[in-house]
């Protein structure tokens, strides 16, 4: 097929459906902005979708965010005691985990287009579970940290996984308030897991194991389990037999595919690849993601012992994670509302980035007393900014290789960004880390103008392509990327 007949083509599939016409338009709607009104059946459809895709999302997201701030609650509870572990070489381990991150993601990226997804996944799982339970029975420094590289390398495939689900399966309209759940399920899964360390914090009698441990033990064992179930029972295509898709659902879900731009593809287009390089929108995306990450990197390994010094006993600080894991999900879910009201990734990254801005100054500088948790929950505003940064990227970006590039390289960025977000918290500046919140309030406003400028860059070209009137359609399945596709409109 030459590349006029693949800029016009339309898919065959979808000429031939059932469907209404005003049903087939949907999806080529004449303007970035305007939002597909579904018909009862497609509704039904979402439904059965997150029911059958989401609890497993929660649970993945879960357990990751569990296994990663396991760290911080050992902290309190006499891990560096127990190891040998100083306060500079605690600051490694949560850095060091993400080195295994960028390690791994190159390879994770090849791996994601060859392998089905579940079961990649679901293996990926109980390895990093099985790393999980071993840090139990770490003695020293030097086995903590062979255990949080290996935790790193294993859980580096998570987040790409569930990005690529997510892009394949939802509407470009919906991808906002899937990746607010999905970031929601950070929030929630944190507020379980404080309840899991609160209940291991309290155990009566621990058979001699250090309480520390005891907390490996567990996550570890839960994540073993959520592996083997992701491996047999996760739904990871739109057309996976988890759904049982009736023939009517089986056409919804190839409208909704031509929709969202997203046809699985086991060939590597490394031309794809190229592609990014050549894209200011590239090195734009990965700036923001390594920026706003900063921020998470130091705020969540430094929770715990944070709140501690604050002037709370250890079990307290523990339990006060549940309020900043709720205002994280507080912020996730205003960040999804604020978009579907303005339909703007700038406006709802402006106000969040602002509100994580506030809170870092005033972490800088109020007195060290219990009043500067206002700033320490405010400072968690940063979440919804990166629900808008995955957001626009799932929404435009085409080409399957492409666009698990850019997943991949915001999972570096991210990865980075959490490594030396804790470095960033120098000891001498203990317990404030004047530097590191100004650091923090920096990268918030990076992020801000990054994404401003992308939308900028994409109104452009939006303006270019529709000059001539309204744009047509393109086959999905001839796996376009956006730059080659004059058809593509991109949301802003």
């Amino acid at each position: 097929m030459n590349k006029i007949e693949q800029k016009h083509a339309t898919a065959e599939h979808v000429e031939k459906s059932s469907l209404s016409n005003e049903e087939l338009s949907s999806h080529s709607a004449p303007s970035p902005q305007t939002r597909v009104v579904k018909s009862p059946a497609e509704r039904r459809f979402v439904k059965k979708l997150n029911w059958t895709v989401l609890p497993f999302v929660w649970f993945i997201v879960f357990i990751q965010f569990a296994d990663k701030s396991a760290l911080s609650v050992s902290n309190v509870l006499g891990m560096l005691v127990d190891t040998n572990t100083t306060p500079k070489q605690y600051g490694l381990l949560g850095s060091l985990f993400y080195v295994g991150y960028i390690l791994f993601q190159i390879p994770n990226s090849y791996l994601i287009q060859r392998v089905p997804i579940s079961k990649y996944l679901g293996t990926l799982l109980i390895l990093w579970g099985i790393s999980v339970g071993c840090n139990a029975l770490c003695q020293n420094f030097a086995q903590l940290l062979a255990c949080r590289l290996l935790l790193g390398l294993f859980e580096a495939g998570t987040y790409p996984c569930l990005y690529i689900i997510i892009n394949s399966m939802y509407r470009r309209q919906e991808q906002s308030a899937t990746y607010g759940f999905l970031w929601m399920s950070n929030g929630s899964g944190t507020i379980f897991s404080v309840l899991i360390s609160y209940g291991i914090a309290n155990i009566s009698n621990t058979h001699g194991i250090a309480l520390w441990r005891w907390g490996s033990i567990i996550f570890g064992i839960l994540t073993v389990i959520i592996g083997i179930l992701t491996f047999f029972f996760f739904a990871d295509t739109p057309h996976s037999k988890w759904l049982r898709l009736t023939e009517e659902e089986k056409e919804i879900v190839e409208m909704r595919i031509q929709d969202n731009s997203v046809v699985r593809k086991r060939e590597v287009l490394v031309s794809q690849y190229w592609e990014c390089f050549k894209e200011p929108r590239y090195y734009l995306v990965a700036l923001a993601a390594f920026a706003n990450n900063l921020s998470n990197g130091g705020l969540v390994v430094f929770s715990t012992p944070f709140v501690h010094t604050l002037g709370f006993t250890p079990m307290q600080a523990i339990l006060l994670q549940m309020p900043s894991a709720t205002i994280t999900v507080i912020f996730c879910f205003l960040s999804v509302m604020l978009h579907r009201k303005t339909n703007s990734y700038v406006i709802v990254s402006a106000v969040c980035s602002g509100i994580a801005m506030i809170g870092c100054i005033l972490l800088a500088s109020l007195p060290h007393t219990s009043i500067k948790l206002l700033g320490y929950y405010l400072a968690w505003g940063y979440n919804g900014s990166y629900i808008m940064l995955l957001s626009l990227v799932g929404s435009n970006v085409s080409g399957y290789s492409k666009k698990i590039w850019y997943n991949g390289t915001i999972m570096i960025a991210y990865c980075i960004g959490n490594l030396i977000g804790p470095l960033v918290m120098v000891d001498q500046e203990a317990p404030v880390y004047r530097s590191g919140m100004i650091t923090f309030v920096a990268g918030n406003f990076v992020v801000f103008l990054c994404i401003a400028f992308i939308s900028f860059l994409s109104a452009r070209v939006n303006k270019k392509r529709m000059a001539h009137g309204p744009v047509g359609t393109t086959d999905a399945h001839l796996n376009l990327t956006d730059r080659q596709d004059e058809n593509f409109i991109y949301k802003l």
